[in-house]
């Protein structure tokens, strides 16, 4: 199956009608993290591992360029993003998903095989000792300190550096934005948390609570860090509210999104579009979310009705999704193809409110065959 050639040019048309809602076809992105490169043998050409990048600024230069690299030559041939190269490269630090645990005090893992992770360290005879992180003062935490340390080594490295004849800039590092209150529960107290949900809603609770305003303070604290050098969005995540009920999410959940998101406007001095990411089998939860919360854009993983998604939730709310990704991974083009197709004709279109990315978050070695499959089926069936 050979792709279409579809221009920068007319990529940033497609874009730019999508966001003025007068779409001409749905846009295709990948969501995409260093590993891709890392963890592929045919893009890892300077035998990088993660936690050499963690622990030497250059390396973590190396691989964010190298990564910034396969964006342009890889995925966008295969998508709405772009191909040319920059007149400048923009990359940063990432420090992947293990900073909320890692403010708490978990330690960073790096196992074979997998990008960075915190192991569970609240157990039954230390529970309450994470209650006396402080967290009002987020700058001064050592994991945030740390960070910022190695975040000032690499800019001195990029200032310069050059990468396929191109200058380098990073940009600035902040945290933002928040995995969210059940899931970071989960990260630091494992599967325990969630019974506690169930059997000790008082500790679960104040857990929660903890973290919710850990991640108000540290946004709020970052943004006045760097100022207008980052922008101001209103998103979370919270993928393992998957695992509790709607009920369950209603009660004890839903009141601290809520406190995220009217936290954010505060701090803006205006009410900013809300989103939310959540990539698993969260769906039941999306009606209260609209509803209560006022969310208008989702960005969705797997299991997914998009169609049902989209005569529930209504034609103005934004959906991201597409084919799960071990379909893109393990399936073959004609698979991807007709996967692609039948999302495209659920429904999920009415309203020109749908943008096409993988279902979530591209693995390692996806046959770039089937990324092309994807976007020539987005080409030929996603037009309005």
């Amino acid at each position: 199956m050979i792709p279409t050639q579809v221009t920068d040019q007319e990529k940033v048309q497609v874009w730019k009608a999508y966001r003025d809602h007068r779409p001409v076809r749905v846009p295709v992105t990948f969501g995409c993290n260093p590993r891709v490169v890392v963890l592929d043998p045919h893009y890892n050409t300077g035998g990088w591992t993660f936690e050499a990048a963690a622990k030497d600024p250059r390396t973590h230069i190396e691989v964010a360029l190298h990564f910034a690299l396969y964006m342009r030559t890889v995925m966008g041939p295969h998508s709405d993003l772009p191909t040319a190269l920059p007149e400048v490269w923009e990359v940063g630090l990432n420090v992947y998903n293990v900073y909320e645990a890692a403010f708490f005090g978990a330690p960073v893992q790096f196992q074979n095989g997998q990008v960075p992770c915190t192991e569970p360290f609240l157990t039954e005879g230390n529970r309450e000792s994470i209650f006396a992180v402080d967290v009002d003062h987020p700058l001064e935490n050592p994991y945030i300190r740390q960070c910022l340390g190695f975040w000032q080594e690499m800019e001195k490295i990029c200032r310069n550096l050059k990468f396929e004849g191109r200058p380098v800039k990073l940009t600035p590092w902040a945290l933002t934005g928040t995995d969210g209150p059940v899931t970071v529960g989960c990260n630091l107290c494992g599967s325990a948390f969630i019974e506690d949900l169930a059997g000790d809603p008082d500790y679960a609770g104040r857990l929660m609570s903890l973290i919710t305003r850990a991640a108000i303070q540290r946004r709020r604290a970052f943004w006045l860090y760097w100022g207008d050098r980052i922008g101001h969005g209103n998103g979370i995540a919270d993928d393992s509210i998957a695992l509790i009920s709607s009920d369950m999410y209603r009660a004890l959940v839903l009141p601290l999104h809520r406190q995220l998101y009217e936290a954010a406007d505060a701090d803006h001095g205006a009410k900013l579009l809300r989103g939310i990411h959540l990539c698993g089998d969260a769906t039941r939860h999306f009606a209260a979310i609209h509803r209560e919360l006022d969310v208008v854009s989702f960005d969705t993983g797997f299991p997914v009705d998009h169609g049902g998604l989209r005569r529930q939730l209504g034609l103005e709310v934004e959906l991201l999704g597409g084919p799960e990704v071990s379909c893109l991974l393990e399936g073959s083009p004609q698979q991807v193809y007709e996967r692609t197709r039948s999302i495209l004709g659920s429904g999920v279109k009415e309203g020109g409110r749908f943008t096409l990315r993988e279902g979530n978050n591209l693995p390692p070695r996806v046959p770039q065959a089937n990324l092309a499959a994807m976007y020539e089926a987005c080409l030929e069936h996603g037009r309005y």
